[in-house]
């Protein structure tokens, strides 16, 4: 179980970018955080595992303070993917190796090995373990980074627009990996998402974001008319096509 209260962050010299943000989340949950441009999707993300410190609040796991802890001990309980993906003389194997990093002694051992593989299996990164990062293009890249993330063996996965450098294939894949993940192991996971399509199809809960604060959180039931008017200034309404509910934008 996850719970956030009173979370708050303003920068030094400008806005409250983050006010009062609370809700709780339970295991094997995939939440979709939606919400326009600007309004503290991604500086949340940064706030529950410390990438940066919120000014206010709580970020608690199963009774256990993660704004407390020193950054290994978050590591092996958060992974986070961010929005910018490295293009460096690396392999794929070693980037993914350094998910293994906050469990490390003296070396990797023949554990962190089996786990590296699993996570490129599932990704279907084996077959350019060996090449480097700036010979991939954007989309494989981000797959090595969840990768990576895998083998930190969360409780949380954050995911900040993971699709965003995806072809449709690849979106699906990845958005399918992840939310198997969390029903079969028990992982949460918060992901930043655009495409509301996306968001219904592979969402179990939502959380809508306007202006730095939570605007409803809940099932696919709160993604009516009136929250597309206030969170994204547009009409349309959710419709079920072939079993399957989708946002239907109104016509200008």
């Amino acid at each position: 179980m996850l719970k956030i209260k009173d979370l708050c962050y303003r920068y030094s010299t400008g806005p409250q970018i983050l006010k009062d943000i609370e809700f709780s989340m339970e295991e094997g949950k995939f939440l979709s955080i939606l919400g326009n441009n600007g309004a503290g999707k991604s500086t949340m993300l940064k706030c529950l595992n410390k990438v940066i410190v919120p000014n206010r609040g709580s970020v608690q796991m199963n009774g256990e303070e993660i704004l407390s802890m020193p950054p290994r001990k978050i590591a092996q309980k958060i992974a986070f993917v961010a929005q910018t993906i490295p293009s460096t003389q690396m392999t794929v194997q070693d980037m993914v190796m350094l998910g293994r990093k906050p469990y490390m002694t003296w070396g990797f051992s023949e554990e962190d090995h089996r786990i590296v593989y699993e996570s490129l299996e599932a990704l279907d990164l084996i077959s350019m373990r060996g090449r480097f990062l700036n010979e991939l293009s954007g989309g494989e890249r981000q797959k090595v980074m969840l990768a990576r993330a895998l083998t930190q063996q969360p409780k949380l996965l954050l995911l900040d627009e993971p699709t965003s450098s995806l072809d449709i294939q690849n979106q699906y894949q990845v958005l399918d990996i992840v939310r198997d993940i969390c029903h079969t192991r028990g992982i949460m996971a918060m992901v930043v998402l655009h495409d509301i399509n996306l968001a219904l199809a592979f969402s179990d809960e939502f959380l809508l974001m306007k202006e730095g604060s939570v605007y409803d959180y809940g099932d696919k039931d709160i993604l009516d008319r009136e929250a597309l008017k206030q969170i994204y200034n547009i009409g349309g309404e959710i419709v079920e096509v072939k079993n399957r509910k989708m946002i239907l934008v109104d016509q200008a």
